[in-house]
């Protein structure tokens, strides 16, 4: 049961750091977002997820510390919690300015679109904007990439939890028809004393009528024979 909690616990803390993995690839293209303002608002929304989603995994995390028997590793844990939840305040803030970084590039080229029109300076800032873009989109996927392989070994988790769940059984099971053989071997040897000390006792009590047989039959010879005796 310990081994199956401690895959609980790693698989947990598996899924916190992927979630803070993803957290910071989008808090990256926040900042990095020039517009439009409808593709602003979808990055918040993923990053709104990801954040339920943490903070979820967090609370999980807390409740197993929790019920930890040993104060050790019930401190340990609770400690590891209180380290998550700083971090993920610290992407909170980062988050927030991400969006102010992203809200002032987005008016400020509307006001350079507005003053200058087509002109090519604006152009080419807009080239390097999207140079930018590209090299956090790049950034990104290979967090994602890094995300990918930690779902993967989620997943081993998660199939090494049923695997050990299922042993748990059979062990349990396996222990139960041990008591019921132990109960019945018990059983066993209780009749075969039994048995025994009955099959003791009647040969006692043979060796005693035998007994009793031959003084009956040397007294009525003695008294035939020896009557003057």
């Amino acid at each position: 049961m310990a081994a199956t909690t401690d895959v609980h616990v790693r698989v947990c803390e598996q899924e916190i750091i992927k979630y803070d993995l993803e957290i910071k690839a989008l808090i990256q293209d926040v900042a990095e977002c020039i517009g439009p303002q409808s593709t602003l608002t979808e990055l918040n929304c993923k990053v709104k997820e990801k954040f339920s989603q943490l903070r979820q995994r967090i609370q999980d995390l807390e409740q197993m510390g929790k019920e930890q028997d040993r104060d050790s590793d019930r401190q340990s844990m609770l400690n590891q919690v209180e380290r998550h939840r700083k971090q993920m305040f610290s992407n909170q803030t980062a988050w927030r300015k991400a969006n102010l970084a992203s809200k002032m590039s987005i008016d400020s080229l509307e006001k350079e679109e507005l003053l200058h029109g087509g002109d090519g300076s604006l152009r080419q800032r807009k080239m390097t904007k999207e140079s930018l873009a590209q090299t956090s989109s790049d950034i990104t996927e290979s967090l994602m990439s890094i995300s990918r392989m930690m779902a993967q070994q989620v997943q081993q988790s998660e199939e090494t939890i049923t695997t050990l769940a299922t042993s748990s059984r059979t062990v349990l099971e396996t222990n139960e028809e041990f008591k019921a053989m132990t109960g019945t071997i018990q059983l066993g040897r209780k009749l075969i004393t039994k048995y025994n000390r009955r099959e003791l006792t009647d040969k006692l009590l043979i060796f005693l009528a035998l007994a009793l047989f031959l003084a009956t039959v040397l007294y009525i010879l003695k008294k035939r024979l020896f009557p003057f005796l």
